[in-house]
């Protein structure tokens, strides 16, 4: 478990972040690089080892709550 409190995004940047994996046909590895990129954007490394497990979690052919995108974000951020 990440040891930092990981700020709690907007719902905005969630519900968009959740759009871009439903729709952009994204495998594994892609869906990986869109959430680093999202996290980096906003001043957060990445734990590359849950981040493809985070990405399965985040699949597009799920509707995933805001509330379990932020926890799983949680688990893969790291302050930088």
């Amino acid at each position: 478990m990440n040891p930092i409190k990981v700020e709690k995004f907007a719902a905005t940047d969630l519900t968009e972040l959740r759009k871009e994996l439903q729709q952009a046909g994204l495998d594994t590895w892609q869906a990986a690089e869109l959430i680093s990129t999202f996290l980096s954007g906003r001043g957060y490394g990445v734990s590359t080892a849950d981040l493809r497990s985070a990405s399965r979690s985040l699949a597009p052919s799920t509707s995933t709550s805001l509330q379990r995108m932020q926890e799983e974000l949680e688990k893969v951020a790291l302050y930088m």
